[in-house]
């Protein structure tokens, strides 16, 4: 089996290659690509640290990379931390949070990256057509329905956002979590558990009784319980920039940064001590990805001090998703995952085409998702305007059209009218 990985320079690439190749998948070959070699130098180093047996390369073209590929991996960041930092900030100035996913951080980042992912896609399609793809480029849902609707390419969208929050619903109600079925659906960064069932029996109104319960579910500060039992839901947490927006635009107003400088912070230390060679590589990057879990969501939420790590956290996390999946496809294994897949009359508020984040069954055939029906009413109006947002940001990205990208942002709900939509758009879009 051979692994293509495009974007290999990526920070998170070594976990991936330890995830996919100590679990027993008969993988002889996984090959990173990335344009910056230097950094691909350094990853690729470190990831063959972790790579067990299977042979470990460095690709000079994207054709060596993807060639007679069982499963392509895109995980690429358009513009480097740098377009990140900028897009935050820029949002911050427009009194807009400022987040690489959602918003207007997200809208550029998508209007940089579908381009490029659709230029991979295609070049996986010709290549290794019976490959599939495994997309974990940001927005997932955005990029994952351009790839869907603009290529003839097998693509499966990912994030591990879901199985976290169920992992901590499972351990809030004292079950385990694999004798569980968790009714999920919505978009990427948006999503909702509607129920639990575990033997057959629903759980989730024990939640509801006890709600103290519910505190235990996020690991900093994201929903006030009266929000979470009037809506009874159990929404995913990316989830609080769109029901707190104000929040979490004070509260990165007063820490005076965003996100996005913090990694560029902790990736240049990271690169720096690689390239010192003077402490073991592994021990570097351990230190490094703890520093950068401990600081998620705490600038955003207002938290004094770095997150402590779910105790749990080893049964979610990129790495692991990743495995579940090639795992689920290669031994037709039926496996339930949360995954970004087309629509097709599942939720019959969205268009057929559209992109969806639903529990699905992954066997040999990919991800067929399970019925969801009817978005939840207390949610209903905002999905599908995200979706109308998302269907016309994957539009402008690809007609590279200003005037049509400042439609599709004025339609961002966290964007309050169609003159900052404009605004945004000739400050974050270039000619």
């Amino acid at each position: 089996m051979k692994i293509g990985i495009i974007g290999g320079a990526g920070v998170r690439t070594p976990l991936l290659v330890n995830g996919i190749t100590a679990a027993g998948l008969p993988i002889d070959e996984v090959v990173l690509y990335d344009i910056d070699r230097a950094r691909l130098e350094l990853i690729g180093g470190l990831a063959r640290r972790r790579a067990g047996r299977a042979r470990l390369a460095l690709a000079h073209t994207v054709a060596a990379c993807v060639d007679g590929a069982d499963y392509v991996f895109i995980s690429i960041r358009v513009g480097g931390i740098d377009g990140r930092a900028r897009d935050e900030q820029t949002a911050m100035a427009h009194g807009v949070v400022g987040q690489e996913t959602v918003g207007p951080g997200g809208f550029a980042m998508a209007y940089r990256t579908v381009p490029e992912v659709v230029r991979y896609a295609r070049e996986v399609a010709e290549r290794a057509p019976h490959a599939w793809i495994i997309n974990f480029t940001n927005p997932v849902g955005i990029v994952t329905q351009a790839v869907q609707t603009e290529t003839r390419a097998k693509a499966i969208g990912i994030c591990d956002t879901p199985t976290e929050l169920f992992e901590e619903i499972a351990q809030a109600l004292g079950l385990p979590s694999a004798g569980c079925y968790f009714d999920y659906a919505g978009l990427n960064h948006l999503g909702w558990v509607r129920e639990v069932y575990f033997r057959g029996e629903p759980q989730i109104h024990r939640l509801w009784a006890r709600p103290e319960l519910l505190d235990r579910l996020y690991r900093a500060p994201l929903f006030p319980r009266d929000l979470l039992l009037e809506l009874r839901l159990l929404p995913t947490e990316y989830c609080y920039y769109y029901y707190r927006p104000g929040d979490a635009f004070e509260n990165l107003r007063r820490a005076g940064r965003t996100r996005a400088l913090v990694i560029r912070e902790l990736n240049e230390a990271l690169f720096a001590a690689l390239a010192r060679g003077r402490e073991d590589p592994v021990e570097v990057y351990e230190r490094y990805i703890a520093a950068r879990d401990a600081g998620y969501l705490q600038l955003e939420s207002g938290s004094r001090a770095p997150l402590a790590r779910s105790p749990w956290a080893e049964l979610t996390g990129y790495d692991r998703i990743a495995l579940q999946t090639v795992r689920a496809i290669h031994e037709n294994a039926g496996t339930l995952l949360p995954l970004n897949v087309r629509n097709r009359g599942n939720v019959p508020e969205l268009e057929d085409d559209d992109c969806i984040e639903v529990t699905c069954t992954v066997n040999a055939n990919g991800a067929l998702p399970l019925f969801s029906g009817h978005a939840p009413p207390a949610v209903r109006d905002l999905l599908v305007q995200v979706k109308d947002y998302e269907r016309l940001t994957v539009a402008a990205a690809l007609a590279r059209d200003p005037g049509l990208a400042a439609t599709a942002l004025a339609r961002n709900p966290l964007v309050t009218s169609p003159d900052l939509a404009r605004q945004l758009v000739a400050a974050m879009v270039p000619a």
